[in-house]
């Protein structure tokens, strides 16, 4: 059974349940089909996000924004990673370790990073509103950047221990040459590294929901006293409120792993579709979310982005109509 320390365990081997029946040809075209249909979409949102934020100066002197896009990116690549380990898992059922280390190295980070970057945006709000006077030089670009940097030296500590864990509890020539199924726990199979990952799941959650609820209830202390703008103390409350739906479906990443365990067993007979509806749950929709809640929520971004596609679409079709016309 996955553990609950199990947050980038992408489970689709088509070998690792025996009950599993064999899919038909169609079936696993149309499933690898959306996924890979739905990872383009979001990569050409999260581009054209990323586009906007690098062609207009006034996004990159804000740390918000330097935060914002930062989530993108980041969940852009975990996206990536686990559309990519869930499409070869069907093309191919084990790869050599040496190769599944990476990619499972980088999965971890990048959901262990997530939580921590809605942290940070909660309290560059947090500061926005209870300290204004003090935001222009509290929160920087120097503070982002630096605040970033912490935040990938935090979420890479779990997953660079896993390996070193073991790589002390295995022969490590003999580890990197193994052939096993691209996942997590099939990967760093060691109790030890069970047992600290539950610890360290817990004091990370708890950390980053404390930091949200703390930032929301001094919010709603500002809102009341109407020391600052109300629209402003409005939004930034209904942000650190999303920010708390997101970590919560951050959270799923780590305890739908064992649900999921679970529902195979007393559903043996459904057991891809209950792999594949935990995979869209789990991994695309918060992925969706993130672009679409901030990006569009926003604004002053709304506005740019809009307008750089609109350009980019009026260059695209421009030519082609020349060129018919002509």
């Amino acid at each position: 059974m996955n553990s609950l320390a199990d947050p980038a365990s992408v489970n689709f081997s088509l070998t690792l349940q025996s009950t599993m029946v064999r899919e038909s040809f169609s079936a696993v075209l149309t499933k690898n089909t959306v996924a890979v249909l739905v990872w383009l979409a979001l990569s050409v949102v999260n581009g054209s996000m990323v586009s906007t934020f690098c062609r207009h100066s006034t996004f990159r002197q804000d740390p918000r924004y330097i935060m914002f896009i930062f989530m993108v990116i980041n969940d852009a690549v975990q996206l990536t990673l686990v559309t990519g380990l869930y499409v070869v898992s069907y093309a191919f059922a084990k790869i050599q370790a040496s190769a599944c280390c990476p990619l499972i190295l980088t999965a971890v980070l990048t959901t262990r990073a997530t939580p921590l970057i809605l942290a940070g945006m909660a309290v560059e709000r947090y500061v926005s509103i209870c300290f204004p006077l003090h935001h222009g030089h509290m929160c920087t670009v120097r503070w982002a950047v630096l605040l970033i940097g912490v935040i990938l030296a935090l979420s890479a500590v779990p997953p660079l221990t896993d390996l070193m864990v073991a790589l002390v509890t295995e022969d490590g020539a003999s580890f990197f040459r193994e052939v096993i199924f691209c996942d997590q726990s099939q990967l760093f199979r060691a109790r030890a590294i069970y047992y600290k990952n539950c610890a360290v799941d817990g004091i990370y959650f708890s950390s980053v929901a404390l930091t949200l609820v703390y930032t929301y209830c001094r919010i709603l202390l500002a809102a009341r006293a109407a020391a600052a703008d109300p629209t402003s103390v409005s939004r930034a409350r209904n942000t650190v409120l999303l920010h708390g739906a997101q970590l919560l479906l951050c959270l799923l990443a780590f305890v739908v792993p064992s649900i999921q365990a679970l529902l195979i067993q007393l559903f043996p007979q459904h057991s891809l579709e209950i792999r594949y509806i935990n995979f869209l749950l789990v991994y695309i929709i918060p992925r969706f979310l993130s672009p679409m809640i901030y990006g569009v929520r926003d604004e002053k971004f709304r506005r740019y982005w809009l307008r750089d596609i609109a350009c980019k679409v009026r260059l695209t079709v421009a030519p082609v109509a020349s060129h018919k016309a002509w």
